[in-house]
């Protein structure tokens, strides 16, 4: 009997984050919104170096399914952060290469983004690529601003808490707005937080306060400096009144017995040794 071989089905495997598109050429609507992304970004970046897992990035594509690339419907969050995944760089964020979405999106609204970051959009990290916590921002109108954490599937509001802060579960961090400047532009941004309430930092922020510690630092070293330099000079003073008083003293003794006093007299008289006269007297 001549044995039977079976051709395997030809398969063809999903396209690779080198191979999909990783830029529309789009770029961000505003100035502030590219800065509102960046800020996001920058902070948290500071606080994934004390990990030794996690991803955030922006504006950049995240594929969910393979219906979606051959729809080319490329969908780039303003801002995700993945959590226990390998540090590095990509190109884009392709789940079935990493194994998971997204754990946070932000969306920054503008007057063309706003109808579908809330609508269509929310749809899709809700239903499609089930992300867990999803929030959404106008970097023009700051009141314009919300939270929802996934619940049985479905997006729930998030209420904020008493630090006036939409917290994100994930990552264990609030959302917060802070008037303040950021590269030259005093508005309200939208940062993250401890739950304590303590932002944070930018970079910049960070060799400011560097910068605070290395001049308190400089401050206590001049002060001790000072201090050093005080006690010298008290010793100093201290070495030259016993030295007077030295002096004095054996002026003294020098004068009784030049009247002609003895030394035993002299040292009863002054309360003295008669060893310590005859010092003085010698």
């Amino acid at each position: 009997m001549s044995e039977t071989i079976l051709a395997a089905p030809y398969l063809t495997l999903p396209p690779t984050q080198a191979e999909l598109p990783c830029d529309d050429g789009i770029p961000m609507e505003t100035q502030r919104h590219k800065y509102q992304m960046d800020l996001l970004i920058e902070t948290l970046e500071f606080w994934l170096a004390q990990r030794e897992d996690g991803y955030v990035s922006g504006n950049m594509f995240v594929y969910y399914s393979l219906a979606q690339v051959r729809n080319k419907d490329f969908k780039g969050p303003d801002f995700f952060v993945v959590l226990g995944v390998p540090k590095g760089e990509r190109r884009s964020w392709v789940v079935w290469e990493e194994g998971k979405a997204p754990d946070v999106v932000i969306e920054l609204l503008s007057e063309s983004t706003a109808a579908a970051d809330k609508n269509e959009k929310k749809l899709i990290y809700q239903n499609q690529m089930r992300v867990p916590e999803y929030f959404w921002f106008d970097p023009f109108h700051p009141d314009d601003w919300a939270g929802f954490s996934i619940q049985q599937g479905v997006y729930q509001p998030l209420v904020p808490n008493q630090q006036n802060q939409l917290v994100s579960q994930s990552l264990g961090l609030g959302l917060q707005k802070w008037q303040g400047k950021y590269r030259g532009v005093d508005t309200v941004w939208l940062r993250w937080a401890t739950l304590d309430g303590e932002l944070l930092p930018t970079g910049m922020e960070i060799a400011q306060q560097e910068h605070q510690l290395a001049e308190q630092e400089r401050q206590r070293a001049e002060q001790e400096r000072q201090r050093a330099e005080q006690e010298r000079q008290l010793a100093e003073q201290e070495r030259q009144r016993a030295e007077q008083v030295q002096s004095q003293l054996q002026q003294t003794v020098r004068n009784l017995l030049q009247t002609g006093m003895t030394v035993e007299q002299v040292a009863k008289l002054t309360g003295l040794d008669i060893s310590q006269v005859q010092e003085l007297a010698g």
